[in-house]
């Protein structure tokens, strides 16, 4: 099968951790190397945001990732491309035009758009993953949510107008529905984690055996709940956290999201029990999942959470908001606990109670190691996506949408 995915902001070669920059990332680049694994020719559509690199770049056996001209050629806010949306569509369709897919994949709803405006013109089934509903993320951040204006009417015209609608969990199943989505065009297909990378042999990182280790990995932003948990820390008494994330470590003095963390560790009194390493690269990641007693997320929402799943994966148990895709990922009294989201004083509780247990914590390694290894594998993630594609082609082809009837709040 011929695949085209379209992620315009989320790149598969870029380092996930900064602001624009996580799980997407992450689950675009390994969807697309098990798929070319198992045999399918893929090719990852990205928006140019640097000018020296090429317009195609191999990526792993089967995948090619190409760069679309759209804006200009340097990084922008996720949130500020919108008016580049009709140009991505445009350079789509004239590829497709010549070359058609047997299915394209939207990642996101901005590269919805693009995908559905292009695809309904060729002739191309079309899938989408929306990765994170702007009405949930409306429900939960309030006046804190960036996104433009228009997303919510952006998103239910492209639930609208695909084939088939990807979700990454059940609680976004429910969303879709009640957004007007078919149920029988709804595929719920999880992310996936690499068990062969994420295990609970091989190295861990270097740390104190006598402190107990807390961590938490991923972006900084404010829904990530990473202010929380620090906050919990100062109910924890002898524990260290780490807060991996943000930019690179030389840069941290100057990045807003650390110097919030920073004054909330203040404020908290705990600043000497909290150390932010920065980014890490992905390589690193593993053994510094494997030197945590508990690995804390507790994201305000989250459509799925990989981090989570690859803690699981390496063997620790899990703290974790009872949110979205963490209610289907992590099993409560059995990988790990869940906790009320913004809530650091139930977060804190969970943590005394699991670190005062270490047969506890060991049990719940073991049960998350299985878990994931059983049900989140890459390959058996491809193949779900796989048959989600055939669902699509089996379907009538999408209809055209025309960027311009979309509401005009999406361009503020």
């Amino acid at each position: 099968m011929r695949i085209d995915m379209v992620s315009e902001h989320a790149s598969p070669l870029a380092r996930p951790g900064g602001p624009d920059s996580g799980g997407q990332n992450v689950h675009v680049a390994e969807l697309s190397r098990a798929l070319g694994a198992q045999g399918h020719e893929v090719v990852v559509w990205t928006r140019r945001d640097d000018p020296a690199v090429p317009a195609s770049v191999p990526f792993a056996p089967g995948v090619t990732v190409r760069h679309m001209d759209a804006g200009p050629a340097a990084p922008v806010p996720k949130d500020h491309l919108v008016p580049h949306v009709p140009q991505m569509a445009a350079v789509l369709e004239r590829a497709w035009a010549q070359d058609p897919p047997d299915v394209v994949h939207g990642h996101f709803w901005m590269s919805g758009l693009a995908t559905v405006a292009a695809a309904g013109r060729v002739g191309v089934p079309a899938v989408q993953t929306f990765h994170a509903l702007g009405v949930v993320k409306r429900r939960h951040q309030g006046r804190e949510d960036t996104s433009p204006a228009g997303r919510i009417a952006a998103e239910q015209a492209v639930a609208g107008r695909v084939d088939q609608v990807v979700a990454t969990c059940s609680d976004e199943a429910f969303e879709l529905v009640r957004m007007g989505v078919r149920r029988d065009r709804i595929s719920v297909v999880p992310c996936g984690v690499d068990t062969e990378r994420f295990h609970p042999d091989g190295q861990a990182a270097e740390r104190d055996p006598a402190v107990p280790r807390l961590v938490s990995i991923g972006r900084l932003v404010r829904r990530k709940g990473v202010d929380e948990a620090v906050r919990a820390l100062s109910r924890v008494p002898g524990a260290e956290l780490v807060v991996a994330g943000g930019p690179a470590a030389g840069e941290l003095d100057d990045d807003p999201d650390i110097q919030r963390l920073r004054a909330v560790a203040e404020q908290a009194g705990v600043t000497d029990r909290v150390r932010f390493v920065g980014a890490v690269a992905r390589d690193d990641v593993p053994a510094l999942m494997r030197s945590a007693d508990v690995v804390v997320c507790v994201p305000w929402y989250e459509p799925f959470g990989m981090v989570p799943l690859e803690a699981m994966a390496s063997g620790r148990p899990v703290v974790a908001a009872a949110v979205g895709g963490l209610t289907d990922t992590v099993v409560d009294g059995v990988t790990g606990v869940h906790v009320p989201p913004k809530r650091p004083d139930r977060l804190a509780v969970a943590l005394r109670r699991m670190l005062a247990q270490p047969a506890l914590l060991e049990g719940f390694g073991v049960a998350g190691r299985d878990r994931a290894a059983s049900c989140y594998g890459w390959p058996r993630v491809a193949e779900s996506t796989a048959h989600a594609y055939e669902r699509a082609i089996g379907r009538r082809r999408p209809s055209a949408v025309d960027l311009a009837d979309v509401d005009d709040d999406v361009a503020r």
